[in-house]
């Protein structure tokens, strides 16, 4: 089933989410932005979808209208579109609840989150992501199974209470472990070596953490309650008091999980 859909926003998600939804076999019939060159960046890549700063679609002939900016963003923008009859409005957002979207001129409301971190200039197929769904109206959320059954993703019924779970742990799962990674970079270079011997370490943990899970992958010298080693390290880390908390606080979390 093809849909008309236009894209509120221009932002990374709404780069990735357009140009799949296109591929798909959907028409992008607009792209919104405050800053119409920001829009027009995105609708430079899709077949024949205008690019607009007016939130007045009571003339568009999209169907669904997706909203793709910040959190903050969401509700401002949600409370200022002007969206024909019979249209649903979505948000993109793993923090928000549907109910943000219930003060808009929408017939029908809904949630369709992708479960992915985005950066525009990176190639991301969607079969990798997640998409996490919400609708109040069962066949609004009936048309939100197909959008992501036509993107081949993986796609999910998820309340807004228990989707700000999944948030939460995504946060833990992916941008805390890309930080601490960030962390282990400046600890090589600042030694003057090289990042590329850590690299086999982190896939095949990361790897080994899907196949058996977290609890049974976890290995060093606080899962082995080696306390010498502990300190050795606690006392390396002095250089940077921050550092040495977060190294005290996480393994102390592990003994404790232990």
């Amino acid at each position: 089933m093809k849909f008309d859909i236009a894209i509120l926003g221009s932002g990374n998600v709404a780069w990735h989410l357009s140009a799949a939804l296109e591929n798909a076999g959907h028409e992008i019939t607009e792209v919104y932005s405050r800053n119409l060159d920001h829009a027009r960046r995105i609708t430079g890549r899709l077949y024949a979808t205008e690019a607009t700063d007016d939130l007045d679609f009571s003339e568009s002939k999209a169907r669904i209208f997706i909203i793709a900016v910040s959190d903050q963003a969401i509700a401002e923008v949600a409370d200022a579109v002007i969206l024909p009859e019979n249209s649903i409005l979505l948000h993109t957002s793993g923090s928000m609840p549907l109910e943000i979207l219930e003060y808009s001129s929408a017939s029908y409301t809904g949630i369709f989150y992708p479960l992915q971190t985005f950066t525009r200039n990176s190639a991301l197929d969607f079969v990798d992501v997640s998409l996490l769904l919400e609708s109040e109206d069962a066949e609004t959320l009936r048309i939100l199974k197909k959008l992501a059954a036509s993107l081949s993703s993986p796609h999910y019924t998820v309340k807004s209470k228990d989707r700000k779970a999944v948030h939460v742990a995504a946060v833990f799962a992916s941008n805390f472990t890309n930080h601490l990674i960030g962390i282990a970079e400046e600890i090589m270079h600042r030694q003057g070596l090289e990042m590329e011997m850590l690299k086999p370490l982190i896939i095949e943990q990361i790897s080994k953490c899907l196949q058996v899970g977290a609890k049974a992958a976890q290995t060093g010298p606080a899962i082995r309650e080696d306390y010498p080693t502990l300190e050795a390290h606690h006392q390396f880390l002095t250089y940077n008091e921050q550092l040495a908390e977060i190294y005290r606080l996480m393994s102390q979390d592990i003994l404790d999980a232990n």
